[in-house]
């Protein structure tokens, strides 16, 4: 007998369990489909931060900011074990990009929308204190700033949220390959293959959370949904076993003025990232020889005694606007693609799933509800008015 299920949610990473997760405590039927394990892509190959994202002010998206500052706050909340808070050394040099008092501008700006209580304080560091910075070149160093955001293991709270989901009632689908959907009277017939067993599912909606692979799934989809015109980013990340801090910095590449960090991770150190434009197979994502040096050209210039080895270098995928800015420069904002009983989620950050989770899942609300309006004799599962608010959860 075929399942039927309210929502059959597509890609098992961060912004699809928040989604599944937000659906099944409204009291919807859910399926979760991933194709490999849980946070296999992107969700896996981030920076690990849990931050608002200093650096998006440089490109005035404050909405963002304020929301990823405000999405902080609740995660350290609601998943404290695993979301800690630590301090960022932000040096300024005077050949650097920035001035001082730009920096502290932006310090102060973060600070204002994150409001009270929200790792909200930062400070400039005295000359006194220099001596604290794990060896930092301080050649033509202007002045250093510290303040606070926040670390996590990114695919661990991927699997907290999954593990959220089942318990308040999704099932479960993984590993489990998503090969098509057509639409139907009801919604979706999803055809799924496990191991070598395919399976018909049935959906009153479906949800595309695929990251990368979005548009690669919108292909399989009869008749074809909506798709936004996007870019894959590369983002390459190289792992040391050695701790060069227990503290996290905020470096200003000397080639190019981008913002890279070096943070503390499982005893070791993690740097990153770089932004390259890809146009290749998701599936085969890896770091080049160019990225790897390009960032160790940056550790060993910032700290010329960490002349360490790495014994890790990976890469991962961001979903960006496709326009002919820089990738630096383009929005980080979320979009989506809506169709007949369709919905895409196209980018998102690891910071803001839940925000994202929430937009998608008012959006799905609004067109069952207008689906019952217009056919209220038909069998339908009820439809919750008020949305109940996941921070409150704790995963």
């Amino acid at each position: 007998m075929t399942q039927t299920f309210d929502l059959c949610v597509v890609g098992g990473g961060i912004q699809g369990a928040g989604i599944a997760q937000a659906a099944a405590l409204n009291g919807l039927s859910v399926a979760l489909i991933e194709k490999s394990d849980w946070a296999a892509g992107t969700s896996s190959k981030s920076s690990k931060l849990i931050h608002g994202g200093l650096r998006y002010l440089q490109t005035f998206q404050l909405g963002l900011v304020r929301e990823s500052l405000r999405e902080r706050r609740t995660l350290l909340n609601i998943a404290g074990d695993i979301v800690k808070p630590n301090w960022f050394y932000l040096p300024v040099y005077k050949n650097g990009g920035f001035k001082p008092w730009q920096v502290r501008l932006g310090l102060i700006l973060y600070r204002l929308l994150a409001g009270r209580k929200n790792l909200a304080g930062f400070r400039r560091l005295p000359r006194s204190e220099w001596a604290q910075l794990e060896g930092l070149n301080t050649s033509n160093l202007d002045c250093v700033f510290l303040y606070q955001d926040a670390q996590t293991d990114d695919k661990l709270l991927t699997q907290r949220v999954v593990d959220s989901a089942r318990q308040h009632g999704a099932t479960l689908l993984c590993p489990t390959k998503f090969l098509t959907a057509e639409r139907c009277d009801e919604g979706y017939l999803v055809t799924v293959a496990e191991n070598d067993e395919i399976t018909t599912l049935k959906c009153r909606r479906l949800v595309n959370a695929a990251g990368p692979w979005v548009n690669r799934v919108a292909e399989t989809i009869d008749p074809k949904p909506p798709t936004i015109d996007v870019d894959l980013v590369k983002g390459t990340h190289i792992e040391f076993s050695e701790q060069l801090s227990e503290s996290c910095f905020y470096l200003e590449a000397q080639q190019d003025h981008r913002a890279v960090f070096v943070l503390p991770h499982k005893g070791g150190t993690l740097l990153g990232t770089t932004e390259i434009l890809f146009d290749g197979n998701p599936d085969g994502v890896s770091p080049s020889s160019e990225e790897v040096d390009y960032l160790l050209e940056i550790v060993r210039y910032q700290f010329p005694h960490f002349n360490h080895h790495p014994i890790n270098a990976w890469a991962g995928l961001r979903v960006l606007p496709s326009n002919d800015k820089s990738p630096f420069n383009r929005s980080r904002e979320v979009q989506f693609a809506e169709g007949d009983n369709y919905l895409a989620v196209y980018g998102g950050k690891l910071t803001g799933y839940r925000a994202t989770a929430e937009a998608a899942l008012k959006k799905i609300l609004k067109s069952m509800r207008l689906e019952s309006e217009a056919n209220p004799t038909g069998k339908q599962s009820s439809v919750p008015f008020k949305i109940i608010d996941s921070s409150k959860v704790n995963i």
